[in-house]
């Protein structure tokens, strides 16, 4: 079985990435033999399209209901089929696999096509292209196209596998506004020196950029009839932070984990701010306050903290709550913090609550009664014994993220880096407005934190007869001067429109395919707190969006339809299984 082509087409237009991967399999062997197809494609991107070709004969893939979907092929279910198609396959991947047989001298063509929206971290985009063809490709080649009206501020191409020869195979063209990155290595450039037979085709390739900002009230684009705003302010001053770590030393959390914790938090410590104020709860069946209320970040507490963390061991249970509700109450009685900063408790635990209060509903409304909108709950998630349902309920509750920590050589540096994402919060209580009369279908608009690195991203349908969209920003940042903070802009609709006009690397209507993406991952993540009932109308909301604009989603199946009328499923995993 030979992969004779393998094309990566990515087109990034203004953030949002439309990515088709074509995979030409031609059997050598003069028997039937299996061709498969493997690619893995970023967790938080949507496949959107799929088919195989055999011999001119096209087998599409086709998206419903998961439900309709499931019981349709329940046959093919008890025989263990279906569940093969998508997995998890580690903290930012998911593996799409499928095998079919093919005849001697037959061809098969794989087209798979995936949509994503590119999200803006610590002051970067990043595009990642896994590249594993597990031979040597006559025709392989990686094109990425960038278009982003707003101007590239960089850009720069990464690899875990290359070598001067394969440098060579890579160029890069770019002018102010869109950028072309091609990655075409001949065999003989692919090819492993000490193994000539083997490939050196195998990791990630990835594209960072950053795009230009020069409008304060962000940027605003628009295309037949959908409009995005895209906002993240830059060189504002940083709220002081009063943070609590909550840490798990129960009986689990022994050996790697906690070592891997100690080596996090020691470095977490000194990415403090001599503003900030801090302090530590460790918890197994008991809760354990290192000090009775928070401490300013000075050398001194913090070398104190440091000796404390160097001790931190593991044994015991797990009273998730209990040191929980010990953070809230931490906070609630604290004294000479300052006025305008920004108060957040973050729980790292690896298992399910032994100790104390068992429940985890009892556990979920305690906490959000006690924290009450005031706090943001932070929730990570170490290893696959947690329940990541119940952790993620809870932050998302509780004006906060959940994050799975996975249980690699790098967890210390996950554990960091998801501290490095919240540790500069820049802006609190962000409205984005928009004239109420003339903008319908608005994602989501009100947000409690901007961290600086990030974006703020808002879309909608604005009506036809609308000339100026005007817009109204209002948030408070930690200025003296201006602590309340109002920005407005106004987009010509007209001007707008024309810039994408004319620009073949648009497919139409991406705009209202990025409003459908957004739209249906906010309601997906409304459903994790929401009640049972208000869970239902948001879900068939997103399911109805997923089948219209056909995205494979956790409430859609993509059914695959192979010769001899064999199916298959391929539907989307979520972090909480």
């Amino acid at each position: 079985i030979e992969i004779y082509s393998l094309h990566v087409d990515c087109k990034v237009t203004s953030r949002f990435a439309h990515t088709v991967i074509t995979s030409r399999i031609v059997n050598r062997a003069n028997e039937s033999r299996e061709a498969t197809f493997e690619v893995e494609l970023p967790k938080t991107a949507f496949i959107t399209n799929f088919s195989m070709t055999i011999d001119g004969e096209v087998f599409p893939g086709i998206i419903k209901e998961k439900a309709a979907a499931q019981n349709e092929y329940d046959t093919a279910v008890s025989q263990g089929q279906s569940a093969g198609l998508v997995k998890i396959k580690d903290r930012k991947l998911e593996q799409f696999h499928v095998s079919v047989s093919i005849a001697a001298a037959s061809k098969v063509t794989f087209v798979l096509t995936y949509e994503e929206l590119l999200k803006r971290q610590l002051g970067k985009y990043e595009l990642l292209i896994k590249v594993r063809p597990k031979q040597l490709v006559k025709h392989f080649q990686i094109d990425v196209h960038i278009f982003e009206p707003q101007g590239i501020q960089f850009l720069e191409t990464d690899s875990t596998f290359m070598t001067n020869e394969l440098t060579e195979a890579l160029t890069k063209v770019q002018n102010e506004t869109k950028a072309h990155i091609l990655f075409k290595p001949t065999v003989d450039q692919q090819k492993k020196n000490s193994e000539p037979d083997k490939t050196l085709l195998n990791g990630d390739f990835i594209v960072r950029y950053d795009v230009k900002r020069e409008a304060t009230a962000g940027d605003i684009e628009i295309v037949n009839g959908y409009f995005v705003h895209y906002f993240a302010p830059q060189e504002m001053p940083v709220f002081p932070k009063n943070v609590i770590f909550v840490i798990d030393r129960s009986g689990s959390m022994t050996g790697r984990k906690i070592e891997q914790t100690r080596d996090a938090l020691l470095k977490i410590l000194q990415d403090l701010r001599p503003e900030d104020h801090f302090s530590f709860i460790t918890f197994n069946n008991k809760v354990v306050e290192w000090k009775s209320s928070l401490l300013p970040a000075t050398e001194e507490n913090v070398a104190s903290a440091a000796a404390l963390v160097q001790t931190l061991s593991a044994r015991g249970g797990t009273d998730i709550n209990g040191a929980l509700l010990a953070a809230v109450g931490m906070l609630e009685k604290a004294e000479g913090l300052p006025e305008r900063s920004v108060s957040m408790i973050i729980l790292l635990t690896d298992g399910q609550p032994t100790s104390g209060e068992r429940k985890v509903e009892v556990i979920q409304e305690n906490v959000q009664k006690a924290i009450n909108g005031k706090y943001a709950l932070f929730c990570l998630g170490f290893g696959f014994d947690v329940s990541y349902i119940f952790l993620e309920k809870m932050a998302l509750s509780n004006g906060g993220i959940a994050r799975r920590i996975y249980e690699n050589a790098d967890a210390a540096l996950q554990l960091q880096g998801f501290y490095q994402e919240v540790a500069t919060p820049i802006l609190m209580e962000i409205e984005m407005q928009y004239p109420e009369n003339s903008v319908e279908g608005l994602t989501k608009n009100i947000f409690k934190l901007f961290f600086e690195g990030s974006e703020i991203i808002v879309s909608g349908k604005i009506n036809n007869e609308l000339d100026l969209l005007p817009v109204e920003i209002k948030a408070q940042s930690v200025s003296v001067y201006t602590s309340d903070l109002t920005l407005k802009e106004e987009a010509n609709v007209k001007e707008k429109e024309q810039v994408f006009q004319n620009q073949r690397y648009i497919f139409g209507n991406f705009i209202e395919r990025l409003w459908a993406y957004l739209t249906i991952h906010q309601l997906l993540e409304k459903a994790i707190s929401a009640q049972e009932e208000d869970q239902k109308a948001l879900e068939t909301q997103a399911l109805d969006l997923s089948l219209q604009y056909s995205f494979v989603t956790p409430l859609t199946s993509m059914v695959v339809t192979k010769p001899q009328q064999q199916e298959e499923l391929a539907n989307k995993p979520t972090e909480a299984g």
